[in-house]
């Protein structure tokens, strides 16, 4: 398996060249050179395999310079039931007869990002090993990927996190995951904006080839291909739990600001596996269901951005569209290249009269969106009638997939972290808080460690420069 860019300009790598790297030389996103699938008989030989056996045959087909045996031992050390509270991993909760929601949020920071990001930890670790190299990980968070990145980077040899969120944008309790941390490997950055100020320093700081060469600068974000394919593996886990034989089909409904989650549901239907639609969900920052409404990509300006009560999806700017454009085009990377160079500028690209538009609906991708009141009336619904707590982003989902279900055919909503997270919005819901997992009673009083910045690439660099430890 080799990878290539979205926008056309890097040579073909292998695996382990891309996982380190985060942004392609050209600015463009990796994407392996085509999609590996699964017939019916082997779909049919994976259903019943263990979490562990089937993030192996998956990761196998993307990662294959990497030797079986020693794929196996960093997935094996990886999804343990210690780390995730239950030998499924990923467990299947039935809410009524086709309407499910696949628990992804059991890791250690109780969000669906662990499930990723503890693999890619074990892989940076693994990799660095072997080259006797070392990394500095840059990146962004809206509010789950910094806690999950810092919990599977802490102490790791060789590695140090560098990692950006917007300052007093997230939940109190996100907060306290991040800031509390006070492993010397850890730096946390509170940047003066929104999200995507702190996406657009990532972006900045890796398009500058040289300062990412001389100071080995890595990312966490799902703009790193080794994201999205650990993500794919639960949506053929959820498949398998919610279904009886591959003659079915399922849809899923995925709370989607980035298009990283849900990105890999658009893989795994690339692969094979039988989904029949993909349902967006977004909150009131609405630019990807613009899209799938409309035609029109039009990603907002820091004033426009919304600061809701779905916080980790309050995202203007969505990194991973980009791969999305890539196969609508037919992997047509001058035409992907086009598209961002007016996007890049601030711009905005329409699709609707173009014979691109009517390619979409191929995909099996719709979408909806959320607002405060319909996602506190979603989960004070969930908790009255099926006696389940979702937090925020997961009841956004629910709503919008509710909106989209079909009978017969089962709908799985993925869970994306969980309540105690959000506990304003649950008090809000049903009149006290959530249940909090032992460890994490009094983890906002704990003593907090982070620096405050503008949003100013050149003086993340100067920071970086200054503990690279060159």
């Amino acid at each position: 398996m080799r990878y290539i860019s979205t926008r056309g300009g890097m040579a073909p790598k292998k695996f382990s060249k891309i996982l380190l790297g985060g942004l392609a030389s050209d600015g463009g996103l990796a994407m392996p050179e085509t999609y590996p699938g699964f017939s019916a008989a082997e779909l049919e030989k994976l259903r019943g395999l263990s979490y562990s056996q089937l993030a192996f045959e998956i990761l196998s087909l993307f990662a294959d310079d990497i030797p079986s045996d020693d794929l196996r031992g960093i997935i094996a050390r990886t999804y343990t039931a210690e780390s995730f509270q239950s030998e499924e991993i990923t467990p299947l909760k039935t809410l009524e007869p086709g309407l499910h929601i696949l628990s992804l949020s059991n890791g250690p920071t109780l969000a669906f990002k662990d499930i990723a990001l503890q693999l890619l930890g074990n892989l940076f670790e693994y990799v660095l090993a072997k080259t006797g190299d070392h990394l500095n990980i840059l990146g962004a968070t809206s509010g789950d990927t910094g806690p999950s990145a810092e919990y599977a980077m802490r102490g790791k040899h060789s590695i140090r996190v560098f990692m950006l969120s917007p300052q007093g944008k997230m939940s109190q309790f996100q907060t306290a995951q991040m800031f509390s941390l006070q492993d010397p490997n850890i730096f946390n950055i509170a940047i003066r904006g929104v999200f995507d100020n702190c996406q657009d320093i990532v972006k900045a700081v890796s398009n500058d080839s040289n300062f990412k060469q001389k100071y080995h600068i890595g990312t966490v974000n799902s703009i790193n291909w080794a994201r999205i394919a650990a993500q794919i593996i639960y949506y053929f886990k959820g498949y398998f739990a919610a279904t009886r034989s591959n003659a079915e089909q399922v849809s899923f409904a995925v709370p989607s600001g980035n298009f990283g989650n849900i990105c890999a549901g658009h893989v795994a239907r690339m692969m094979g596996l039988p989904i029949k639609k993909l349902i967006l969900a977004t909150n009131e920052n609405d630019v990807l269901d613009e899209f799938f409404k409309t035609g029109r990509y039009r990603p907002r300006a820091t004033e426009e951005t919304q600061h809701t009560s779905s916080p980790s999806m309050d995202i203007s700017k969505a990194s991973n569209f980009e791969r999305f454009i890539f196969d609508l085009t037919g992997r047509d990377a001058a035409t992907v290249k086009q598209l961002w160079r007016s996007v890049d500028e601030g711009g905005s690209f329409d699709l609707a009269d173009t014979p691109l538009w009517e390619k979409v609906k191929d995909f099996g991708l719709v979408s909806g969106s959320g607002n405060h009141a319909a996602r506190i009336a979603t989960i004070l619904h969930v908790h009255e009638q099926y006696g389940i707590l979702v937090d925020p982003h997961t009841a956004d989902g629910l709503k919008v997939g509710l909106e989209h279900r079909e009978a017969g055919v089962p709908l799985i909503c993925l869970e994306t972290a969980l309540p105690v997270k959000f506990s304003e919005s649950i008090i809000e819901a049903i009149g006290h808080e959530p249940p909090r997992p032992a460890g994490y009673e009094n983890i906002e009083s704990l003593p907090q460690r982070y620096l405050v910045m503008n949003a100013d690439a050149d003086a993340v660099k100067a920071l970086i420069a200054e503990q690279a430890g060159l």
